[in-house]
């Protein structure tokens, strides 16, 4: 007889505690094999293939394009040996191939071994039933009297929270009675419902409201916490970029691949860095520390559709402007296409940020938490200048450095910013470093 096996949906890391299912791969009845994707989800962060780690039939799916699942909810089920070359014996729990772009669990080793026509599977315990229908969406809502309530995600805890939906009237439609954000928004959204509110101070006026959810409710979080940990200050500076840009013309002008301007500007941080470590930091509340950080992975702002992410380059200190401009290339042709994995997003320890993209001259931008500075370049433009004692028309540009005042004080950043100024204004002062 085929064992029945469940895949829940996976921890997708970073504090992420749901997903949407976007597509699926397979329908009820296909045959999978190990590691195949089965579903398309979407993240506050990216777009990921979840690859089921059992191999055999689909006997049922779990949710509908557009659901919204939490972390350990059920996907599929699989009737393994039931139609598919290859097994995997139950005390292996699969191929331990939890998700692509997440790792795998190495603690265990699957071992897989091909079923004869005829043969048994092994022993094992009780399978997990199938169940009887596909789960399309919540059910009706009706009152709890007692018992726990089910709920895993803190963001359907919130929800109900500012909404003053009682959770223990409802009943959830994940799995075991869990309530999903699906089964608040319908209690939300039902004309017989009628959730106890606190009461308002004062009308409030109507108007289109938008959900802090996905992308934008992580930047959400991460900049209110970046607002309440770090004591942050700024100090900028004009900047005269004509030798830069002629710098940068002559290097083009060569033949092979461009160099753009954020490469040379990059190029310039990991110079200051090196000079300043203190500002390629992190601090460890727990422990009342300041850990200095060996390599820098370097964040930079990229727009999508989906809003501003920030993908790292790993390792910015060991590239040339060559190599710093095919991976800025390369990450922002993957962010707008919507397919950066968590490691792409997460790890930086310094941000650049070039606002001046947008037509803007400065900006005081907020630290990129848990990182301890972010250098802000504004548009570069003609403007007056004085140059060699005389009035000139220059390329120049603003440079702001917003830093965490627990890792250094004003000297220390206003030395940094300096030097990048130095670098901008000269470039022949970057050689001293290389």
């Amino acid at each position: 007889m085929p064992q029945v096996m469940e895949f829940k949906l996976p921890d997708l890391g970073e504090g992420l505690t749901e997903a949407e299912i976007v597509r699926w791969l397979v329908a009820v009845g296909d045959v999978v094999a190990i590691d195949q994707p089965v579903v398309e989800v979407e993240t506050a962060k990216a777009m990921v293939e979840v690859p089921c780690p059992y191999g055999g039939v689909v006997t049922a799916r779990f949710g509908e394009e557009g659901t919204e699942l939490p972390v350990g909810a059920p996907l599929i089920t699989v009737a393994v040996g039931a139609g598919a070359d290859e097994a995997v014996e139950p005390e292996d729990s699969g191929s331990g191939n939890v998700l692509v772009g997440y790792g795998t669990d190495h603690s265990r080793t699957a071992r897989r071994r091909r079923v004869r026509p005829g043969s048994a599977a092994p022993a094992a315990a009780a399978p997990t039933p199938a169940p009887a229908a596909v789960v399309t969406g919540p059910v009706a809502t009706s009152p709890v009297a007692t018992g726990p309530v089910a709920v895993i995600s803190p963001l359907v805890r919130k929800l109900a929270r500012d909404h003053g939906i009682d959770l223990r009237a409802l009943r959830g439609s994940g799995p075991e009675g869990l309530i999903l954000r699906a089964d608040v928004e319908a209690a939300r959204r039902a004309p017989e419902q009628a959730p106890v509110t606190a009461p308002a101070a004062a009308a409030a006026p109507e108007g289109e409201r938008v959900p802090l959810k996905g992308l934008r409710g992580v930047v959400a979080e991460k900049l209110s916490r970046s607002r309440r940990e770090i004591p942050d200050a700024t100090c900028w500076v004009d900047a005269d970029a004509t030798e830069l840009m002629a710098a940068r013309a002559a290097m083009n002008a060569v033949g092979g691949p461009k160099i753009s301007v954020l490469a040379l500007l990059a190029r310039i941080c990991t110079a200051a860095l090196a000079k300043y470590p203190e500002l390629n930091s992190t601090v460890d509340l727990a422990a009342n520390e300041i850990v200095r950080l060996p390599s820098v992975h370097l964040g930079f702002a990229a727009q999508t559709e989906r809003g501003l992410v920030v993908p790292v380059v790993r390792d910015a200190q060991t590239r040339n402007p060559e190599s710093l401009s095919a991976e800025f290339a390369r990450l922002t042709e993957v962010a707008r296409a919507g397919k950066l994995a968590p490691a792409d997003l997460t790890g930086g320890t310094f941000t650049l940020n070039n606002y001046g993209v947008f037509g803007v001259d400065g900006s005081t931008p907020i630290i990129n938490h848990p990182e301890a500075a972010m250098l802000g370049v504004g548009r570069i433009m003609a403007k007056p200048w004085v140059h060699r004692g005389e009035l000139a028309v220059r390329q120049v540009v603003q440079l702001s450095l917003t830093f965490d005042h627990r890792v250094c004080d004003g000297g220390t950043a206003g030395g940094f910013l300096r030097y990048v100024a130095d670098c901008v204004e000269s470039p022949a002062v970057l050689l001293r470093t290389l």
